[in-house]
């Protein structure tokens, strides 16, 4: 009986990290054909990604964006003015906070307005995927593959931000529309005021958060910022040490391990060099193969082999729509809204794949087309 119960913990397990235990299967069958070496492993990124996610666990645990998005949704007076808030808190608190933060902090409240007025929020929630997965597309910290395209091409922040800023607003436009076609319907919303647990704590975080953000930027480096996320966190709240999610750290060091020993090869690293080459076959390439294996070991696979960065960040960053696991994030929103509503799970999955794959084909054309246009003029 206790074996068939650790079987079944196991299996439960492995179902929920799928990704990490499909990244270290590859990354050890890899090394049968060639050794693993430690320059393989980008430890910038890694640092990176740590920092951000201690200070984003102590913003959750602050509930500094339950606070902002309660004190909004307060003033809201209809349907469709509480739509406009939802999605709109998320798409601008991904830029920041990553897309999983997002979707973490604002579709349980999506899910409690829900239960207030008797309703079933799937356009809600499902909008508020698509404006996380959209949102988080501006910055370099919005979301993880973001953050490893623009460590491991050296990319600058101007650069960066002029190839994702049209994209941005083309995402705003059609999740405006979205919106505003939405009916609208009188509610009084009543939400508890949040009360922030220690603003003197919540006041050294966002500093450190900008300390954190000067190093992704490349003012500050980012060993001294890791540094003074260690002894800031063990000095003001340790426990945030074991909120972090270390497997998606394990995870990125699994496909560096693979794609490092992939790229020795060399027959393997020609034909896929010569392949990516064109700009449009990695731009195709980031789309398509985000919607089987979603976006962020995606940019991870096709990164070495090509120098089209700008294509591949907007593959992948475009590429979180269309199927539910294009991007992680979106199987956050599935799993929140199933646990609530289960016998809504359908409905869910046919609304979520109809807006999905009817962003996918408006924004993938019109994005590579605003690409072009900046090769153009710039």
């Amino acid at each position: 009986m206790k074996e068939h119960f650790g079987l079944m913990k196991i299996k439960t397990w492995i179902k929920k990290e799928i990704v990490l235990v499909v990244a270290v299967v590859l990354a050890v069958i890899s090394c049968f054909w060639e050794a693993p070496k430690w320059s393989y492993i980008d430890f910038k990124v890694l640092l990176l990604l740590f920092n951000l996610m201690v200070v984003i666990a102590a913003f959750k645990e602050q509930l500094l964006l339950d606070y902002l998005a309660v004190n909004l949704l307060r003033h809201c007076q209809n349907s469709k003015q509480t739509g406009l808030v939802l999605v709109g808190i998320t798409f601008v608190a991904a830029m920041f906070m990553t897309n999983d933060v997002a979707l973490i902090t604002f579709i349980p409240l999506t899910l409690i307005i829900g239960r207030k007025l008797k309703i079933v929020p799937i356009k809600w929630v499902v909008f508020q995927t698509l404006a996380a997965n959209l949102g988080s597309s501006l910055t370099p910290m919005g979301n993880p593959q973001n953050l490893f395209i623009y460590t491991y091409y050296g990319v600058h922040l101007g650069e960066f931000l002029k190839v994702a800023t049209g994209l941005v607003i083309l995402s705003a436009i059609f999740l405006g529309c979205l919106l505003l076609k939405e009916r609208k319907t009188d509610i009084t919303i009543v939400l508890e005021p949040v009360q922030m647990k220690a603003p003197k704590q919540l006041m050294v975080f966002l500093i450190l958060f900008i300390i954190i953000l000067s190093s992704v930027v490349g003012v500050l480096d980012y060993r001294i910022a890791f540094c003074i996320t260690i002894i800031v966190t063990l000095l003001v709240n340790r426990h945030l040490l074991f909120q972090i999610d270390y497997t998606l750290l394990l995870t990125f060091i699994g496909f560096f391990i693979f794609i490092g020993n992939l790229a020795a090869i060399p027959a393997i690293k020609a034909a896929l060099q010569s392949f990516l080459k064109e700009e449009g076959y990695t731009y195709l390439s980031g789309l398509v193969m985000s919607q089987v294996i979603s976006n962020v070991p995606a940019t991870m696979l096709l990164a070495p082999f090509t120098e089209n960065w700008q294509e591949l960040v907007l593959g992948v960053d475009i590429g979180g729509m269309g199927t539910l696991i294009a991007s992680l994030a979106s199987v956050i929103s599935y799993k929140l809204f199933v646990k609530e509503y289960q016998q809504e799970a359908k409905a869910y999955f046919k609304s979520f794949t109809w807006y999905n794959v009817l962003g996918l084909i408006l924004l993938a054309p019109l994005g590579y087309g605003l690409l072009q246009l900046l090769h153009l003029l710039f």
